[in-house]
């Protein structure tokens, strides 16, 4: 197969949805930057210009708050006004079909809950941007009214019920992942007939292990990313044309062939 052939890779894959009883989707940056949402490598993004806070960082020091805060200032306009493209609702329609066993995303955007996944089908390894934790009280806020704070001048806008620091739901450089959510990801890879992999260049561990795992528990591989991944060698399936496309036709032709009963 070509790989950068949308509608040869979208026929193929609707054939594997179709045959397979269930199926897990991991997703990265690649398939919200459809969305308009750049990812950390994109060249003049918000990453280039700010050197990352590490989490004791930001616990230890006003400045490193300060910092922080100025940074998700900015970020926080490119995932404001996104909306889920069709690779999102690609992922939704299989829900509704009953296909979807589990969503894995390293994406803090929360498209994937907009587009129709419901909240107890996706696991949010990294955690969301749309909320805000206190890390004293717990108290949680929407990531929003956090914003107006920021645009309104407040530098580092502290709990407005105990004071304490807030941070958005995500996690940083240096915190750890939540250890049962990690360990529910490994326990679906390990248990799913198929596994599909859509814009994520498999690079960030533990999370990038997981299509590996599923492969070595028997699992048919799919990989469908715009860029090389270390885990190409062993797909069964790889595809580099654009996710929406490609999952968009692929979901048209899949629901086509069961409604048809063909």
């Amino acid at each position: 197969m070509d790989a950068n052939d949308a509608g040869q890779a979208a026929r193929e894959l609707a054939r594997v949805i179709e045959a397979v009883e269930r199926i897990v989707v991991f997703t990265g940056a690649g398939i919200s930057t459809e969305s308009g949402i750049p990812d950390f490598r994109s060249p003049g993004g918000v990453w280039s210009r700010y050197r990352p806070v590490l989490y004791p960082e930001f616990l230890a020091s006003a400045e490193a708050r300060r910092r922080y805060w100025q940074y998700k200032k900015e970020a926080y306009r490119d995932f404001d006004g996104a909306v889920p493209n069709g690779g999102h609702l690609a992922i939704a329609e299989m829900e509704r079909h009953s296909k979807l066993q589990v969503l894995i995303t390293q994406n803090i955007d929360g498209l994937h809950e907009m587009a129709g996944n419901s909240p107890d089908r996706i696991l949010e390894l990294h955690g969301t941007e749309r909320w805000v934790n206190c890390l004293q009280c717990g108290d949680r806020t929407p990531r929003s009214e956090v914003q107006a704070r920021l645009e309104a001048g407040e530098d580092v806008p502290p709990c407005r019920k105990c004071g304490g620091f807030l941070k958005p739901a995500t996690i940083s450089f240096g915190q750890a992942l939540p250890e049962d959510l990690l360990q529910k990801a490994f326990e679906e890879s390990q248990s799913c007939p198929a596994f599909l992999v859509i814009g994520s260049s498999l690079q960030v561990q533990p999370a990038a292990s997981l299509p590996a795992l599923a492969k070595r528990h028997g699992a048919w591989l799919g990989i469908l990313n715009r860029e090389e991944t270390p885990l190409d060698p062993m797909a069964d399936w790889l595809c580099r044309a654009p996710a929406g496309e490609v999952l968009g036709q692929t979901v048209k032709l899949w629901t086509r062939t069961r409604e048809s009963g063909v």
